[in-house]
């Protein structure tokens, strides 16, 4: 039998950044969340938590770890975990946050794109208490008449009334009959796991509503569901994605995180602060404290934002050595993972760029020269004829994020 701490303490921690929108929303779920956690405390069964990711790229990104970083949550209180691959939703593709319709890829797209994702999942979630579930195991096991029986549960109207969906039916867009689908699919979902509780984003709501709707319709007791704020991108405008390109991948070098928490506009600072860190709601109103009292540099703040997030994903040596690395690079050296070129005898700057992957053509190396984006042992490069010869080991700095160390060949 296992032993949890008090509801209370599980609450406090469990409904922290919950958020749906609607105030009876929020007191419905919290009694529901409250009710469960009391009988698994007095029971001793662990709570059965899920959460789907649909494998639309092959990496996982920032956004993706607010409700993993949830649902660790509910491991560490001693809760079951399944980690849902949405391998048969992906052919779909949640059209919850989209104003057109997404492209649809086949059963073995979404497969390849999935085998990544379970092992940088385990970068964030304890890989003794989660289990990783595909959804193609039931969903592709519907005959046509139970898919029949689950659109019985819906009307048209209740589709059509969604923001993305009205929006697009006002224009006179195509709505496509297999994106209603989708809801009934991730509905399913919870059918078929038995879940307590599904954790999602704020534009999923109705797709887990979806789901305990079905619950009941197969006799069985509703999922509770936990919503959470929308991470942005690294642009301060579009939510997080990668087809957007505006994301910071968990897999990435840490270097790459680290520039790019850097390079945050100050508008998603506490955004990220909130939805990504470990840190707990009275540091993070502190530090933006000192930041409005002029205490402390916005700068300063990107720069512990950005090493608690490699400390996340990488841990805390990799998020010293990225920290370095980037006071380095702000001074014109080259970071410690900067790739070397070995250099026989002088070379041209436009040729050397190229030769050494820091250009696409020598057209958009002679552009960086010309707009002064070159720098050389951090000298700005004047002209497209200068030339680099292999005295000891120089640094070569293309734009802002690019270096390659040169040494003597």
């Amino acid at each position: 039998m296992a032993i949890f701490p008090p509801v209370d303490e599980q609450m406090r921690l469990l409904m922290r950044g919950v958020d749906f929108g609607d105030d009876q929303t929020y007191q419905n779920m919290e009694r529901e969340l409250r009710a469960r956690l009391q009988e698994s405390y007095d029971t001793g069964r662990p709570l059965r938590v899920y959460c789907g990711y649909d494998p639309s790229s092959p990496d996982l990104h920032l956004g993706h770890t607010i409700s993993m970083r949830k649902l660790r949550q509910f491991q560490d209180l001693g809760h079951d975990v399944v980690f849902l691959i949405g391998t048969f939703t992906a052919m779909i593709g949640d059209p919850s946050d989209k104003d057109t319709t997404r492209r649809q890829q086949s059963l073995t797209e979404a497969e390849q794109k999935a085998q990544s994702y379970a092992e940088q999942a385990f970068r964030v979630l304890d890989r003794a208490r989660t289990t990783v579930r595909y959804n193609h195991e039931w969903l592709g096991e519907l005959s046509f008449g139970d898919v029949v029986n689950l659109a019985s549960n819906f009307t048209v109207q209740q589709f059509l009334a969604r923001d993305n969906f009205s929006k697009r039916y006002e224009r006179g867009d195509a709505i496509w009959l297999h994106e209603f689908f989708y809801a009934l699919m991730q509905g399913y979902d919870a059918v078929a796991l038995k879940t307590d509780v599904q954790i999602g984003g704020t534009d999923q709501l109705f797709n887990l509503m979806a789901g305990r709707k079905l619950m009941e319709a197969y006799k069985l007791r509703p999922q509770v569901v936990l919503t959470f704020p929308i991470l942005e991108g690294t642009d301060g405008v579009m939510r997080m994605s990668k087809s957007a390109g505006n994301y910071i991948g968990i897999d990435e070098a840490p270097g790459i995180i680290f520039t790019k928490v850097l390079n945050l506009p100050d508008s998603v600072m506490r955004n990220y602060a909130e939805l990504v860190t470990r840190w707990d709601q009275d540091e993070i109103d502190a530090l933006f404290a000192q930041v409005e009292a002029g205490q402390l540099e916005m700068r300063d703040l990107k720069h512990k934002l950005a090493r608690e997030i490699v400390s996340i994903f990488h841990g805390d040596e990799a998020a010293d050595r990225a920290a370095s690395d980037a006071l380095a690079m702000h001074s014109g050296l080259a970071p410690s993972d900067a790739p070397v070129f070995a250099l026989a005898g002088p070379m041209g700057i436009l040729d050397l760029l190229l030769e050494a992957g820091l250009v696409k053509s020598k057209s958009e190396a002679r552009r960086l020269v010309q707009q002064g984006g070159v720098r050389l042992d951090g000298e700005i490069v004047e002209s497209n004829e200068a030339e680099v010869t292999p005295n000891g080991e120089r640094v070569i700095q293309a734009g802002k994020r690019k270096f390659l160390r040169i040494t003597p060949a």
